[in-house]
């Protein structure tokens, strides 16, 4: 044994000397102690020992496809497939900075890729609108500096989005490509060469124009006016500004933007674009009856300021006109305000609520003005040579309202809306008239169908709000605009509010207490002296319980004009001055009263139901911590509150977690067999246990335990307290 021991010693001396000599072990404990640090036997691996990453065989297959179905999975975008086999995926990459200084939500990409990918390079289009072009040219020449870099190394195409995402920044914030846009105008003289090609004096026809049919059509010309082309004028020279007039121009633009924001900020639908050069403006016409039917329905007016203004003119466009009706308008307000370079821009939106209605006669007397100089012109220039000449100009000057022997008597326009349905000639209307099909509706029956809706009778359902013993005086008309109402909850009677109800709008709610859903409609009708009725309501889940204050918009009985909206509530008076006429009126609404025309309520909204609260309890099974909590230490019970309908283990518990205040809990879950049941004070009613703990037998427990101080626990302060002392030094 001691010679096979000595060898092994031997051995390993012997192995301890060949091999390289490693570093000692620091000392200390292994816990917190630095790693250990050895020399590494082989530098790097064998070459032939070096393993590739491996690839999926779909990607070795068609790996077009496969980065394709990536992105798929990533984005799930709006694929195309264009006509040269390229697929154009479409969809917005946010970026992924926290910190992303400019205000853009996402980037709408268009992603090309070839149908030759990976072999052909794959493009990027910039969809976004609210970023200039010039730095959407910029991250698309970022792109492609990213596929260049990359080309040849395997990157794939989620792998360059990811690139993009994080040089994102560094590609908007370089300078702006300088753009050109090419605007395409044809002016009035393109039409010449086709009146060239005929042979003089034969007729020629026009073009073919689309149009509403008529029985009356304009005679044709004689072509021999329209050979000889008139000389092409000469093109405007762009305006030059000096850079004080710029800096003035800039001065000026932002204090009057400054104003419309401060007066614009608290009136509904007043919004601006992110450039501030597009500002969405209310329209508050006073008297809308006054407007054409074509022009009536418009609510708002888009202000387009440019960057210049006022040495670049101001704009406007209409959203909700058809375009025949609106570019006359826009251009003739354009004509307006380029003449008022004083007038700011509230100046201009108040004279667009005060005339609105009497530009579109001023656009019928240009278009008549412009026929007449056009009809005249030739009559001027040469003399008539036969009858015929003379009845077909007379002809057509009395067609557009305009008498050639009496040119400064004109006629007055015909309504635009009435252009697109024209009737045989200028004669009236008639019964004989009514009876021909023209191709067209008739006018008649168009302004019946228009004033269908103002004549139909609000439908008598739900709960009716009347003002009894309403007060007006000077005053022809009453109508609510919004109403402002207080709810009661059907199901735990919590009082709740719906703001500012519009007329014929579904607003829907919750009860912030219970959350049940509610909803409600507004049905308004016109209060007036015989008739003392507000309107309609349409309630789901609550009733009506009260009016809170309303704006009402009065109508003045001196010259029949609708003023601004004035807020009033039971019991008080309002007293105003008529903005035209100036006289005095005034309303009062001395009692309000809700009175329920069909029994019941509709049924609940569309509302997806509150999910039941699931306690993953087994009954038989003990609470957690037998339903005690730090609060109460031997309460062995969870309660369910009826203000929310959830399981607390007290109500300290309960406010900490909800923002309501408690109700009292009408069911209690025991802490020793996990069943739900009514409230007991003191055992549970399955399995009889107590779940107020154990009974104390020696203390005085708040006058419910034992009084008597031979048998109280020594441990009770109350033992030794002399109880009748009070007694007899009162008798003293």
């Amino acid at each position: 044994m001691e010679t096979s021991t000595g060898s092994a010693q031997q051995a390993n001396a012997a192995h301890g000397a060949q091999s390289p000599r490693r570093r000692p072990r620091p000392r200390g404990g292994r816990t917190g102690a630095a790693p250990v640090l050895r020399n590494q036997a082989i530098a790097q691996a064998p070459t032939a020992r070096v393993v590739s990453k491996p690839e999926a065989s779909s990607q070795t297959k068609d790996p077009r496809e496969y980065r394709i179905e990536q992105i798929r999975r990533r984005f799930k975008p709006i694929e195309t497939n264009l006509p040269d086999g390229t697929k154009s995926l479409l969809f917005k990459l946010k970026p992924s900075d926290p910190d992303f200084p400019f205000e853009m939500s996402d980037l709408e990409c268009d992603l090309r890729v070839p149908k030759a990918y990976p072999n052909q390079k794959p493009s990027l289009l910039v969809k976004n609108k609210n970023i200039p072009k010039g730095s959407s040219l910029n991250v698309e020449k970022g792109w492609d500096n990213l596929v260049e870099e990359r080309r040849g190394k395997g990157a794939t195409l989620l792998s360059l989005i990811n690139a993009l995402d994080r040089s994102m920044e560094s590609f908007l914030s370089q300078k702006q490509v300088e753009t050109i846009k090419l605007v395409s105008f044809q002016g009035q003289n393109d039409a010449a060469p086709q009146a060239e090609t005929s042979r003089p004096g034969s007729p020629t026809k026009p073009a073919p124009r689309a149009q509403p049919s008529s029985a009356a059509t304009l005679p044709e010309r004689p072509a021999a006016a329209n050979t000889t082309r008139p000389a092409l004028r000469p093109l405007e020279p762009e305006p030059w500004f000096t850079p004080q007039q710029i800096e003035e121009a800039k001065a000026r633009r932002a204090k009057e933007i400054r104003q419309v924001d401060s007066r614009m900020a608290g009136v509904p639908g007043y919004s601006r674009s992110k450039d501030g050069i597009v500002f969405t403006m209310p329209l508050q016409i006073e008297d809308r009856e006054r407007l054409p039917l074509s022009i009536k329905q418009v609510q708002s007016v888009l202000f387009i300021v440019p960057l210049l203004y006022p040495l670049q003119n101001l704009r406007i466009h209409f959203n909700e006109v058809e375009e025949a009706v609106a570019e006359p308008i826009e251009e003739l307000f354009a004509h307006i305000a380029a003449e008022k370079k004083d007038a700011t821009l509230m100046g201009h939106l108040n004279y667009l609520c005060g005339r609105l209605y009497q530009l579109p006669d001023k656009v019928a007397m240009a278009k008549v003005e412009a026929v007449r100089r056009q009809v005249l012109a030739p009559q001027v220039s040469a003399p008539k040579t036969s009858a015929e000449e003379k009845a077909v100009d007379k002809k057509d000057t009395e067609l557009y309202g305009v008498k050639a022997e009496k040119p400064h008597v004109q006629f007055i326009a015909r309504p635009p809306e009435w252009d697109s349905q024209p009737r045989q000639g200028d004669e009236p209307l008639s019964s004989e008239s009514e009876d021909t099909d023209d191709g067209g509706v008739d006018v008649e029956f168009s302004e019946e169908e228009a004033a269908a809706p103002m004549i139909e009778e609000t439908p008598e359902r739900g709960t009716m709000l009347n003002f009894p013993n309403i007060a007006l005086y000077g005053i022809e008309l009453l109508q609510m605009t919004a109403l402002s109402l207080h709810v009661k909850c059907e199901r735990c009677k919590e009082m709740n509010d719906f703001d500012r109800l519009k007329p014929n709008e579904e607003r829907k709610s919750s009860c912030r207490k219970c959350t049940t859903p509610h909803a409600a409609t507004f049905r308004p009708t016109l209060i007036h002296e015989h008739s003392t009725r507000a309107g309609f309501i349409d309630l789901s889940g609550c009733k009506a319980a009260d009016m809170l204050p309303s704006p009402f918009i009065p109508t003045c009985q001196n010259c029949s004009s609708a003023n601004q909206e004035l807020v009033s509530v039971r019991g008080e008076s309002i007293t105003n001055v008529c903005r035209v006429c100036h006289a005095k009126f005034t309303f009062k609404i001395p009692e309000v009263r809700l009175l329920l025309i069909t029994p019941g309520s509709l049924p609940p909204p569309d509302i997806p139901k509150r999910k039941q609260e699931r306690l993953g309890l087994r009954i038989g099974d003990q609470l957690p911590d037998r339903g005690s909590c730090a609060h109460y230490k031997k309460s062995f019970r969870w309660f369910r509150f009826s203000c929310c309908n959830k399981v607390y283990a007290c109500d300290n518990c309960h406010d900490a977690k909800e923002d309501h205040i408690n109700e009292w809990a009408n069911r209690m879950l025991c802490g020793w067999c996990s069943r739900e049941q009514n409230y007991n004070p003191e055992a549970c009613n399955y399995c009889g246990r107590s779940v107020i703990g154990k009974k104390g037998r020696g203390f005085w427990e708040g006058g419910k335990g034992t009084r008597d101080q031979r048998l109280m626990s020594r441990k009770d302060p109350r033992k030794y307290k002399r109880i009748g002392t009070g007694a007899a030094s009162k008798k003293d």
